[in-house]
């Protein structure tokens, strides 16, 4: 049987247990019920936001300058005539870097650090939410469900793909932010020391424009379309990765199950009077359907910027959250109704169904979510390679055409049936008697 054929059982076994889910008609009814509360919150949300401006003059400004930088794909060349000061600051960049690179939770911090610092710098408390995220998806690996779905050779590859597209991505962009609160505490623009880090050459007239104008918009945008690219040869091409993550059986199955969410909470999920959390979490957030596709993955960032800083229940909740809750990759972090850091039972025996609407059983036990250093140890940083993505202006300026807000965007009940799915899946694949892909 080949990967389509996998694909197509599985969807029918989960579409099966889908479907005897939402005949019980509580279950429906709540469901029901949720996705109008939701598109309902969206709409209202949508009414009361501030969307961002892009200003098409500094489109047009950046454009030409990144003409003037010609069709040559050299790759950045280091200035040998940086000063002392300057060559000590470099170091100092590099050993920050190096020491906040060790793993998902110190890149976290060190993003959400820039931002409380610096908060013009819009990318890095988006940056944050996402590397949350990736920290959340890294655990899951080792949670509860996915250990019953995919084999431990599986596991290992796609934690592979998500640590070095994260690490690959902070390498490039914290150097970056770095500089720019360097330059603010100077007075002056550092942004020619730039290429010692390594830095397209895309990046030195965002950042200059960003210095003389400090709007963060397009600065944001260009941050986003610069680091997909960067990592798009450096992992998502590579072929070990497209073997082993993108052309799986399981990342066909991601969109089915929408694994591939990224979440905002902009509601505590601390409990309620009510004692069970359910009515005070609150989840915006969107569905990344390709993974694989450029394109696909600067819009979807473009669209969680506008969403993040354009909503401002949105915007207000998810800082209020990275200000107060520190991140363990555990998705108790959250949703400690839902998830907790310690697992209550051993492992392994057979899985017993917990979920119902998205909300745990009477007297279920919580859903197993382990924090990264229990789930994961820390890897040495492999290098990203050299190369400017960087070729002509039209590399980059479609992306700068518009900054569209996201008309639907309230997930807290999708999220709840998302989880109701990745159960079934695993009570599927029992049923079935398989074994872990």
């Amino acid at each position: 049987m080949d990967d389509k054929d996998g694909v197509r059982m599985h969807r029918r076994s989960i579409g099966y247990w889908l479907g005897q889910l939402l005949a019980l008609p509580g279950v429906a009814f709540d469901y029901a019920a949720g996705k109008w509360g939701a598109m309902s919150a969206s709409h209202s949300m949508v009414a009361e936001a501030v969307p961002l401006q892009l200003s098409q003059a500094a489109v047009a400004k950046l454009t030409a300058a990144w003409t003037k930088l010609g069709g040559s794909a050299a790759d950045c060349q280091v200035s040998a005539a940086f000063t002392a000061e300057e060559l000590a600051l470099i170091a100092r960049i590099r050993a920050e870097t190096a020491a906040c690179n060790r793993n998902n939770v110190t890149r976290t911090e060190a993003y959400r650090s820039v931002y409380f610092r610096t908060p013009e710098l819009h990318w890095s408390l988006l940056a944050h939410m996402v590397s949350r995220n990736g920290g959340w998806n890294m655990t899951d690996l080792q949670g509860e469900w996915l250990p019953l779905l995919l084999s431990s050779e599986k596991r290992e590859a796609l934690f592979r793909f998500l640590e070095q597209a994260n690490a690959f991505i902070f390498q490039d962009a914290y150097p970056q932010l770095r500089l720019c609160e360097w330059s603010l505490r100077e007075g002056r623009s550092l942004f020619h020391l730039l290429p010692a880090f390594g830095v397209s050459r895309f990046m030195l007239p965002a950042w200059k424009q960003f210095w003389r104008e400090r709007d963060p918009v397009p600065l944001t945008i260009a941050l986003i379309v610069n680091e997909q690219h960067y990592i798009e040869r450096r992992v998502v091409q590579q072929p070990y990765f497209r073997d082993k993550v993108l052309h799986t059986l399981f990342f066909g199955l991601q969109s089915l199950l929408q694994l591939n969410g990224v979440v905002f909470p902009y509601g505590s999920g601390q409990e309620t009077e009510r004692g069970d959390g359910a009515a005070a979490l609150r989840l915006s957030g969107l569905i990344l359907e390709r993974f694989e596709h450029l394109k696909e993955r600067i819009e979807f960032g473009k669209r969680l910027y506008a969403m993040l800083f354009g909503i401002p229940r949105v915007y207000e909740g998810a800082r209020s959250f990275a200000g107060a809750i520190k991140h363990t990759g555990s998705r108790a972090d959250y949703a400690p109704h839902l998830f907790a850091k310690v697992r209550h039972q051993p492992p392994g025996g057979i899985y017993a169904e917990r979920l119902l609407g998205g909300s745990l059983k009477p007297g279920a036990e919580p859903i197993y979510s382990p924090e990264l250093c229990a789930a994961w140890s820390d890897r040495p940083l492999e290098t990203p390679g050299h190369g400017d993505w960087f070729r002509s202006t039209a590399d980059a300026v479609p992306y700068f055409q518009k900054l569209p807000l996201p008309h639907r965007f309230e997930i807290t009940n999708e999220y709840g049936l998302m989880l109701n799915k990745i159960e079934l899946a695993v009570l599927a694949m029992q049923r079935g008697g398989q074994d872990p892909e």
